[in-house]
């Protein structure tokens, strides 16, 4: 099926939507933001997410650190302070979005905590909401986002199929049937064995909703610029792929990031990918394809001399790649009738020289 973002067709046969994932990568300033922001649009992407939090509603003061919490270099440090320190209000939010807004963005507002999700509801008017897997299992806040009207994208990673089909029912029972499911989780960086992007095809073929595919691969890995485009030849229908202001800050999230120039090159491959993918319809033989045709295909010439008189047959004839002659399909009507004049070995056979 397909839905609609802001008058714009997501799903089959429709143009992939790029989000660029910003998160945290700003880290706190809204200058670096804003460097991201315009990176995004001068790619070429279609949306920019951004993380809307309100840190003491999201997590306890003592939540643990540790690996796979935060980006490389910090997990020592008290992740609520740290991301306290980092995060962005709502007021940076707003101008953010209407910076955004004026480079032609759409806005997906990923929503952690009741006070983000009034918020982005009263104050922001984003076009797209975004639950995390952190809080696709409560109930009553899944319910509330689905009940805003707005498209959303439920991010199923480390999701059970049970936990998804749940959530798939809630946004049944509230009546909001512009539901997007996104595979993928981030692991700072996701091991290429961890992407299992054929799993795309049962998120589609269980719940008949369009995909996405977050990707979180290195930055440095030539396979960050491969793995989203195997997810598009799977069927996602938007991707989503970190951006940064600059890799080499490593700042937060900047493993699975890119930076301005290779972000651009990613979506220029994407399109790129999207343009060699075409349709699985039938449709009538390009320009290119018919000349490919009538350069490549064999035609009949003579099998040696054929004396004017003698009926052409397959013992006379041989197809070769020939500037002109009949195809073997055109031949096959002639076949048995004279030849109109001699041919010498190799001679082109046109219908001019069997029927005069």
């Amino acid at each position: 099926m397909s839905i609609e973002i802001a008058g714009r067709k997501v799903g089959p046969g429709q143009p992939v939507l790029v989000v660029a994932e910003m998160a945290w990568a700003h880290d706190g300033s809204t200058e670096k933001a804003r460097i991201i922001i315009d990176a995004a649009a001068d790619a070429g992407a279609d949306a920019i997410n951004l993380h809307l939090t309100d840190i003491p509603s999201y997590m306890v003061t003592y939540y643990g650190s540790g690996e796979g919490r935060v980006s490389a270099g910090k997990e020592n440090s008290k992740v609520f302070d740290y991301l306290r320190d980092i995060n962005l209000s709502f007021e940076d939010i707003t101008a953010l979005v209407a910076h955004a807004r004026e480079r032609g963005l759409l806005v997906s507002a990923m929503c952690n905590d009741w006070p983000s999700l009034a918020f982005a509801r009263d104050d922001l008017g984003p076009d797209i909401l975004m639950i995390h897997p952190s809080c696709v299992c409560e109930n009553r806040f899944l319910e509330a986002m689905l009940a805003v009207g707005k498209p959303v994208v439920i991010y199923v990673g480390g999701l059970t199929l049970s936990e998804i089909e749940r959530a798939v029912a809630t946004a049944k029972r509230v009546g909001n049937d512009r539901v997007i499911l996104q595979h993928g989780f981030q692991s700072y960086p996701t091991a290429i064995e961890d992407n299992n992007l054929a799993y795309l095809d049962t998120l589609r073929d269980l719940f008949g909703l369009p995909v996405a595919f977050g990707d979180h691969t290195d930055g440095d890995d030539p396979m960050a610029m491969v793995v989203p485009l195997l997810a598009v030849a799977r069927g996602a229908e938007v991707i989503e792929k970190h951006i940064t202001h600059d890799r080499m800050a490593k700042g937060e999230d900047f493993e699975a990031a890119l930076g301005p120039d290779a972000f651009k090159v990613f979506v220029t491959q994407l399109r790129q990918a999207e343009t060699a993918m075409g349709s699985a319809h039938w449709r009538p033989l390009s320009e290119r394809e018919l000349k490919y045709r009538s350069v490549v295909r064999k035609r009949a010439v003579a099998d040696g001399p054929i004396a004017a008189g003698t009926p052409i047959t397959h013992d006379n004839v041989v197809f070769k790649r020939c500037d002109v002659g009949l195809f073997p399909e055109e031949l096959e009507g002639f076949l048995g009738r004279p030849a109109q004049r001699d041919l010498v070995g190799e001679e082109a056979i046109t219908e001019k020289d069997i029927i005069g």
